[in-house]
C-alpha cells in the first residue's frame, strides 16, 4: 500500500508512520514497520528521522543545508555550521520551486517496509530530485539523486594532481577554475580533530587478488582527496562517529568518476562523483544518478561496522528458500561449453543430489547461440539478437529443452539455474529482449536463479538499461528472481550497487592454471566480510583431487594438501560455491556429505545475523574465522591454517570478561564453556593443521 501527500511551503509538514490510516488493522501494521521515522518540514526547517538519528536541514527552498546530525541512542549532536547547500552541482544556479512529497513503502519479497521522503527543486532548466530512504531500526539515511532537464556547465570527471593547487595562503576550489566536480553530500563538522579511515574495494577479480584497501588520515586545513566507497569519520577523542557510504560501482567503474571519493578538510567532508555528466541528462525523462548513505556509530569498531550492516541489512530481504544456496556450476574444472548437454547435465543434477548440493547452474554452452568464450565454436557477445533463437536451449544438446532436468532436480530437491549474458549492442538497448528470455525461462521452465556476466558498464545509458532488465524480471517474477551478479572482469557492479538483486559471484579460480589457493580465497571473503555481508558473496570451492601436478610438489599451500571438507568449510559463512564437476568427483569426497547436509540445515540461522572476520588476517598459517552476531548468541567459525599451535586465543567480538557456553555443530571442536578474556579473545584448540570447528555461542548471563 502507498499513500502520498504532497506538502508545498510555507505550511507545517509532518508525516508520521503511526497517523497516516484510518482503519485499525494499517495502522497496527505500520506502528510494527515504520515506528518512528519522521519528515517534519516546519517553516524553514526540515528534519528527517528515526529511533537511532536524526538530520535536520536548513530548507533553503529545497536547496538544503545540514544544521543539525544526533545520534539519538547516545543522545550526542554534532551542530553543522555549512552556509552552502549540502549538494552542488556547479552551474546549476539559484534554487526554485521546492517540494516535498512524503509517503510510506510497503514491504516487498525483497525490501522491508521504509519511509520515503522526495524533495524536489528547480534550477531554471535543471530539475533535480532527492529521494530519502528512512529504514526503522537503522542508524543511518540513504538518499537518492534523480536528474532531468539540462544545465550548461561542465562537471569535472578526472582529477588534478595536488601539486598543482596553489599555496595555503589562497585555498580555492580543486579544480581551481576549471570544471568542477558534482559533489552529492556535505557534513560542515565543527573542530578540528577528527580520524579518516576510507575504505577502496576492487573487483575485475580476474586479474585482481587484493580486494580492500584502507587509508587512515588524520582531518587537516589542506584539502584532501580520498578514494573509497565507504568514509569513517571518528572524533579524536571519543568513540563517535558518523559514516558516508557511496553506492555506486568501485572507483574505477564509476561513471563521470572525478578520480576520487571524498573531500575533506577542517569544517568540510563531502561524498563527490553523482554518476552522470551535465551533457546526460535527459531533458524529458528522470535519470537515477548515484546516491549516497550518512549513519552515525559508537561503541568502537564492532560499533562502526554494525552500524553499517545495520542499514545494508535493508537493502534485500534475507529469504532462506530463495537466498541461501550451495550452488554447483561446471565450470570450474574448465570443460567450459565441450560437455554441457542433456546426459551430463542430468549426472551432475544426481551428483549435486549425492553432496547434498540445493542448486544446480547450466552455465555457458546450454544456448543455441555460441558465446565468445565458447571452446566448441567461434562465438560473441555483441549482435545477440540478430538470431531470436540464441537464449533458447541448444537442440542438439538438450533435444526435450530444459524440461527433463527441471523434472529430476525437483525430484532430488536441486533447483535448476542458468548463465545469462545480455546483449551489449548500443548501451545494452535490447534490454526488453534479454528480459523476455528470463522471463520465457521462469515462465516455462521455473527457473528464477540466473549468474548475469559479460557485462560492460561503459556509460550511463548502458546502467539505466541494465537496472530497467533486472526490474522487468523481478517485477513480472513477484521479486522471486535471484541474479548472481559477475564481478569477475569489466566495469561492473561492485560491492555496494545494484545490491537488491542478489548476491555476488565473486572470483574465477582454477586449478587449471594453478590460480586456486584455499587460503587466498578465505583471505578474499576474510577481508570483505569486515564492510560487505559475508551472506551476499559467493565463495568457490574446487575438486582439490584435481591436477595436483599444475602444483608444486613442496607447495605447502597447495590445494591437496587440505582435505575436501576443509575447503568447503571456508566457505560457511558465505553462498558456498561448488565450482566443478561433481559427476568426476572420487567417491571418497562424498564423505562430505552430512556435513554439507547438517550445513544446509544451519545455513539461514548462520546467515540470520550480522558476519564479521575474527582472528588474524589469513596468510596459510593463521587462526582465522567469522562471528555471526545475533544478540547474545550466534555462531562461532574457527579455522586452524597451516601452524603447530594446537590451542590459540583467537580475538572475537565477543564482551569481555563473559562466559559463553560453546556447542560444536561441525568440524573438529568440542563444545564447552570458556572464558571471555580482557582482550575478546577465546582460547580455542584444533588437534591438526587446516581443521575447523564450527560453534554455537550463547553468553551466559
Amino acid at each position: 500500500m502507498r499513500l502520498t501527500k504532497i506538502f508545498p511551503l510555507p505550511l507545517l509538514l509532518l508525516f508520521t508512520c503511526a497517523s497516516v490510516f484510518n482503519n485499525a488493522y494499517s495502522r497496527v501494521r505500520t506502528l510494527v514497520e515504520l515506528k518512528g521515522c519522521k519528515a517534519v518540514l516546519t517553516g524553514n526547517l526540515l528534519i528527517l528521522e528515526n529511533d537511532h538519528l536524526s538530520r535536520s536541514y536548513h530548507w533553503n527552498n529545497g536547496d538544503l543545508i545540514s544544521t543539525q546530525l544526533s545520534d539519538k541512542k547516545t543522545k550526542h549532536t554534532w551542530l553543522l555550521n555549512g552556509t552552502k547547500p549540502d549538494c552542488i552541482l556547479p552551474g546549476s544556479g539559484k534554487a526554485e520551486s521546492g517540494k516535498l512529497t512524503v509517503e510510506e513503502v510497503a514491504a516487498t519479497a525483497i525490501a522491508p517496509a521504509y519511509l520515503k521522503a522526495q524533495v524536489d527543486v528547480k534550477f531554471g532548466p535543471l530539475f533535480v530530485r532527492r529521494v530519502f530512504r528512512i529504514y526503522p531500526g537503522s542508524p543511518a539515511i540513504a538518499c537518492d539523486f534523480y536528474l532531468k532537464g539540462s544545465i550548461a556547465a561542465k562537471w569535472a570527471t578526472a582529477n588534478l594532481n595536488v601539486g598543482d593547487l596553489r599555496n595555503i595562503e589562497k585555498i580555492e576550489a580543486i579544480t581551481d577554475g576549471k570544471a568542477n566536480p558534482t559533489i552529492m553530500e556535505t557534513l560542515s563538522l565543527p573542530g578540528k580533530h577528527w580520524r579518516l579511515n576510507a575504505v577502496e574495494f576492487f573487483d575485475v577479480t580476474d586479474r585482481r587478488n587484493n580486494l580492500v584497501q584502507e587509508y587512515q588520515q588524520l582531518l587537516y586545513n589542506g584539502e584532501s582527496r580520498l578514494k573509497g566507497n565507504l568514509l569513517f569519520i571518528n572524533e579524536v577523542l571519543s568513540d563517535r562517529g558518523i559514516f558516508i557510504l557511496k553506492e555506486t560501482p568501485t572507483a574505477e567503474a564509476q561513471l563521470a568518476y572525478p578520480g576520487f571519493d571524498f573531500l575533506a578538510r577542517w569544517g568540510s567532508v563531502q561524498a563527490a562523483g553523482i554518476g552522470v555528466q551535465s551533457q546526460d541528462i535527459p531533458k524529458d525523462d528522470w535519470v537515477r544518478c548515484y546516491g549516497f548513505v550518512t549513519g552515525v556509530t559508537a561503541k568502537g569498531n564492532l560499533g562502526k561496522l554494525q552500524a553499517l550492516r545495520s542499514y545494508q541489512q535493508n537493502l534485500r530481504t534475507h529469504l532462506p528458500g530463495r537466498d541461501d544456496m550451495v550452488l554447483l556450476n561446471t565450470w570450474g574444472d574448465r570443460s567450459q561449453d565441450k560437455k554441457i548437454g542433456h546426459d551430463f547435465s542430468l549426472n551432475e543434477i544426481r551428483a549435486a543430489h549425492k553432496l547434498g548440493l540445493s542448486h544446480f547452474q547450466l552455465d555457458d554452452g546450454w544456448q543455441t547461440g555460441r558465446s565468445a568464450a565458447s571452446a566448441l565454436s567461434k562465438g560473441s557477445f555483441e549482435g545477440i539478437w540478430k538470431r531470436h533463437d540464441y537464449w533458447q536451449p541448444d537442440v542438439a544438446k538438450f533435444p526435450d529443452g530444459l524440461g527433463p532436468l527441471v523434472t529430476l532436480g525437483k525430484k532430488l530437491g536441486i533447483e535448476v539455474c542458468v548463465w545469462f549474458n545480455p546483449s551489449q549492442d548500443s548501451s545494452y538497448v535490447h534490454w526488453q529482449d534479454d528480459a523476455g528470455a528470463l522471463i520465457s525461462l521462469y515462465q516455462k521452465y521455473g527457473i528464477r536463479t540466473f549468474k548475469i556476466d559479460g557485462v560492460q558498464v561503459l556509460d550511463k545509458q548502458s546502467d539505466v538499461n541494465i537496472r530497467k532488465m533486472l526490474d522487468t524480471v523481478m517485477k513480472v517474477t513477484n521479486d522471486q528472481a535471484v541474479f548472481n551478479l559477475d564481478v569477475t572482469a569489466g566495469k561492473r557492479y561492485g560491492y555496494h550497487y545494484f545490491n537488491e538483486y542478489g548476491n555476488i559471484f565473486l572470483e574465477n579460480r582454477y586449478t587449471d592454471f594453478g590460480s586456486y589457493y584455499p587460503y587466498w580465497t578465505l583471505r578474499n571473503l576474510w577481508m570483505l566480510s569486515r564492510y560487505v555481508p559475508a551472506q551476499n558473496l559467493q565463495i568457490e570451492f574446487l575438486n582439490n583431487f584435481r591436477n595436483t601436478n599444475k602444483y608444486a610438489k613442496d607447495d605447502l599451500l597447495a590445494p591437496s594438501t587440505v582435505s575436501f571438507e576443509y575447503e568447503f568449510a571456508l566457505t560457511m559463512m558465505a553462498q558456498p560455491l561448488a565450482w566443478m564437476e561433481a559427476s568426476a568427483l572420487p567417491e571418497k569426497a562424498f564423505s562430505i556429505t552430512p556435513t554439507i547436509k547438517k550445513y544446509r540445515s544451519l545455513q539461514s540461522k548462520l546467515h540470520s545475523g550480522q558476519i564479521f572476520p575474527i582472528g588474524t588476517e589469513p596468510t596459510g598459517s593463521s587462526w582465522t574465522g567469522f562471528q555471526s552476531i545475533q544478540d547474545d548468541e550466534g555462531y562461532l567459525l574457527i579455522i586452524r591454517e597451516r601452524n603447530e599451535q594446537v590451542k590459540q586465543a583467537v580475538q572475537t567480538w565477543l564482551p569481555a570478561g563473559k562466559k559463553v557456553k560453546l556447542q560444536a555443530v561441525l568440524g573438529q571442536g568440542k563444545s564447552t564453556v570458556a572464558e571471555v578474556d580482557p582482550e575478546g579473545r577465546i582460547e580455542f584448540t584444533l588437534p591438526a593443521p587446516n581443521s575447523y570447528a564450527l560453534y554455537q555461542y550463547q553468553l551466559i548471563k
